[in-house]
């Protein structure tokens, strides 16, 4: 059995190297394939960070009028944390709002004046944080019709300031982005099947003669199939190992150009940090496309 490994892997090598412009072709098309697979691993941690980074910042500002109590609002908060689509709610009360309001204006003689004379104008506020964007707006909803917040039909909130516009638009880049980035890759891993099949099959067929000698003198199909595997097993290592070589620059220019923005994760350094699994699965990714696509074309051109 070991002899006859061997000797598949020996006839492989030689069939990979016997045509370089084929084999090229097929290890440069997987080698995009492979890129863009990584890439979209790179850009789900990204696109993770940022998400958690939004949440962090888009909340649901929920002021009260002046004269609602105390004991009232804190009330309304426990309530709203018993909501399970409710991460976090943050108090702040009366005077911490005119407190706020002060530091920010604190250049504005004319603001500071009158607030010296109308004493404080503000009511206290809850800010809540959704498990995740798309309950926003089912907590917006909640807020507005809930009878716990309406007592006699006058409500007690003075305002409710809910960003929508801003988590709309992050749900569909997620959702947009996703979509565009699985067409991407089954379109890429249609062609790198597509040339690798080719690749193969040219080498078949300039092995043909070959070939018919060794069904002569009684070869089994699959010792004859196995070289061409281990051609199309060659292919996907080469290219796993330069989508690898490709994605860190390419992770440190994206880090570079996203700097202080949402999500401004290090992609460099999540590359490292998961350098294992991402060459786990570019490895087993390229070997699987380049079996499967040998694999096609000996079972066609071989007739099995």
């Amino acid at each position: 059995m070991l002899v006859k490994l061997r000797r598949i892997a020996w006839s492989g090598l030689l069939n990979f190297f016997r045509t370089p412009v084929l084999a090229s072709a097929s290890v440069i098309t997987l080698t995009v394939t492979l890129f863009v697979i990584g890439a979209l691993v790179l850009s789900s941690a990204f696109f993770t960070s940022a998400l958690a980074d939004v949440q962090n910042k888009v909340d649901i500002s929920v002021s009260f009028k002046p004269d609602v109590v105390e004991s009232r609002v804190t009330e309304i908060k426990k309530s709203l944390e018993l909501l399970p689509e409710i991460k976090e709610v943050t108090y702040s009360s009366r005077e911490q709002e005119l407190s706020d309001f002060r530091a920010r204006n604190a250049d504005n003689d004319l603001i500071i004046q009158s607030l010296s004379e109308v004493g404080n104008p503000f009511g206290a506020r809850l800010n809540i944080r959704a498990v995740e964007p798309g309950r926003y707006e089912t907590i917006a909803n909640f807020l507005q019709t809930d009878s716990a917040l309406t007592p006699g039909g006058e409500t007690i909130i003075d305002q409710v300031i809910f960003k929508k516009d801003v988590v709309d638009k992050l749900l569909h880049l997620l959702s947009a982005s996703k979509k565009l980035a699985f067409a991407i890759t089954l379109v890429l891993i249609f062609i790198s099947l597509v040339v690798t099949f080719n690749t193969i099959a040219l080498a078949i067929y300039v092995s043909r003669e070959e070939i018919s000698l060794m069904q002569l003198v009684g070869a089994s199909r699959n010792y004859i199939r196995g070289p061409f595997l281990f051609e199309g097993i060659i292919s996907g290592v080469i290219a796993s190992l330069l989508s690898l070589a490709l994605l860190y620059p390419a992770a440190i220019w994206i880090r570079n150009q996203t700097a202080g923005i949402y999500g401004g994760v290090d992609l460099a350094s999540y590359f490292g940090q998961h350098f294992a699994s991402l060459f786990g699965l570019l490895l087993l990714s390229g070997i699987i496309l380049g079996v499967l696509a040998s694999f096609m074309a000996t079972r066609k051109l071989l007739k099995t």
